[in-house]
């Protein structure tokens, strides 16, 4: 018990000392300089799980570096970023190297990623939720061409992309 109460002590001075605070942000900044100045912990990253799912660990990574004020100011910047990563995304596409592809790809993510936090949107959420309407749209596909004694795989892009735009209209007006 003494040290969990040495340890909330000295992690919130700003409590229990004379540090003075403006917000949540503050605090977190000063528990980040605190546990890398005084707990001896290496980086701000140190604590970030390896195991943690893609697209939670760069919004937790993100998160860190804001703590230590590595931080876009405006979502347009981080909106240039993301158009730049696209960018780096096609040139690489052009040299035909699969590693670079990926490299850029990856950048790409992690900048949508960084996006959704500025947009204070969950990416995980946003993500299942698409993965859930295409779900929907493309079984309305199946079943619309059933319905008129086609089968999707023996169709055209073409015509499976008008059975799409029907189901998605179709969505759309039933809510």
């Amino acid at each position: 018990m003494d040290g969990i109460t040495e340890k909330m002590i000295k992690r919130h001075p700003h409590i229990y000392g004379d540090v003075k605070v403006e917000n949540e942000e503050d605090v977190k900044r000063n528990w980040q300089k605190i546990k890398i100045q005084q707990e001896g912990k290496k980086s701000v990253l140190s604590g970030v799980p390896k195991a943690m799912p893609s697209i939670a660990k760069a919004t937790r990574i993100q998160e860190k570096v804001k703590q230590v004020g590595f931080e876009w100011k405006r979502k347009e910047d981080v909106w240039e970023k993301v158009e730049e990563e696209l960018e780096e995304l096609k040139r690489a596409e052009t040299t035909g190297d699969g590693a670079e592809v990926e490299e850029e790809l990856g950048d790409v993510f992690f900048s949508l990623i960084n996006y959704a936090r500025f947009l204070k949107v969950d990416a995980e959420t946003a993500l299942e939720k698409c993965n859930k309407k295409f779900i929907t749209r493309f079984q309305l596909m199946e079943t619309m061409a059933n319905q008129e004694d086609k089968i999707l795989a023996n169709l055209p892009l073409q015509e499976m992309d008008s059975f799409w735009n029907k189901a998605k209209a179709m969505l759309k007006n039933n809510g």
